[in-house]
């Protein structure tokens, strides 16, 4: 959990919030196709529904009370890669910094996979 401080008491944020606000921020940008999951046991990069999707991201809480993020995601054929993961950057520090208070310290984006449609 993340503690943050106020005149009025303290607020205690799980790692459930930021891995839901993370994945919805993710999936709502262009060329997203969905979150994955990786299965180590047989190799196969998974799509996750839309219900499992805080499941392709990993929080990690820093001791300075920021946090890093890790995504998996899967991208729709053609797209910019690196323009796709910069929107999803930014729309994720975003989205998680204005809902928690919370800064980010680091997100990591890992590509699994690519759709064709």
């Amino acid at each position: 959990m993340v503690k943050l401080q106020n005149k009025h008491g303290t607020i205690n944020t799980s790692r459930t919030v930021f891995t839901t606000l993370t994945g919805d921020a993710a999936t709502n940008c262009f060329g997203v196709k969905g979150m994955t999951l990786h299965n180590v046991s047989d190799g196969l990069v998974r799509i996750l529904k839309s219900e499992y999707m805080g499941r392709g991201v990993r929080v990690d809480i820093n001791p300075d009370n920021t946090i890093s993020i890790k995504l998996h995601i899967a991208v729709d054929q053609g797209v910019n890669i690196p323009v796709v993961c910069d929107s999803i950057m930014e729309e994720v520090r975003y989205k998680v910094t204005t809902s928690t208070g919370v800064d980010i310290k680091r997100i990591d984006i890992f590509v699994d996979k690519m759709i064709i449609d």
